[in-house]
């Protein structure tokens, strides 16, 4: 596969979704065909998927429930668009990606789901894939879920379920993905409290360094 494949992770409120916009129009503008896509939710399936995952009560269902729907998710996500795309030789950018599974059903949660299963799944359903590049933005938890759920006050449909749980559940969750981050050379954490403009210029750089 010629293309490249780039994740953004990080907890609530970290400003994925626009610094994988801004990053996707960078590339554009340098003559690179990007595909921008998200998990869950990056296929028609993965909509559906999305609704019961992101919104509704905190408690419908437990951990183990979760990372076998967001695998399922993942599979058609990677079957139907990621995987056409970069042999196409196309850039993908994804906000969220295995990653997330690994820090919100393992590390999030008290009872979590047992690391093995999880990695079971991943090679399951990815198989021995992975991306050339991953962005963990890093935030207090405080300050991410006061921007997360001020954003979602605007939307239709509150995506509000994983913003519902305690305080507790995101600082193990923010401590879960700067755990991930050792364990690669793919990782790079990045400080997201700061501007909207400084931190796009430090994930340009990080990717022109990286991938470039």
């Amino acid at each position: 596969m010629s293309g490249r494949f780039i994740t953004f992770e990080g907890g609530e409120g970290t400003g994925k979704s626009t610094q994988v916009k801004l990053l996707a129009e960078y590339l554009k503008a340098n003559g690179i065909d990007v595909v921008l896509t998200k998990e869950p939710g990056g296929t028609p399936i993965g909509q559906e998927l999305r609704a019961m995952l992101c919104t509704g009560d905190k408690d419908k269902f437990d951990a183990v429930a979760e990372a076998l729907l967001y695998y399922a998710d993942r599979r058609i996500h990677m079957q139907q668009k990621v995987l056409p795309a970069l042999a196409k030789g196309s850039w993908v950018i994804s906000d969220r990606f295995a990653d997330s599974t690994m820090a919100y059903q393992y590390y999030g949660y008290n009872k979590r789901v047992p690391k093995q299963m999880l990695e079971e799944l991943y090679k399951m359903t990815v198989g021995d894939f992975y991306p050339d590049l991953t962005v963990i933005l890093d935030i207090d938890p405080e300050i991410g879920l006061a921007r997360s759920i001020a954003q979602n006050s605007t939307y239709v449909v509150q995506e509000t379920r994983h913003e519902s749980r305690e305080m507790e559940f995101h600082h193990n969750l923010r401590a879960g993905f700067l755990e991930i981050a050792k364990t690669a050379d793919r990782y790079a954490v990045i400080d997201a409290n700061k501007t909207i403009e400084s931190l796009h210029d430090e994930i340009v750089k990080l990717v022109r360094e990286r991938l470039l």
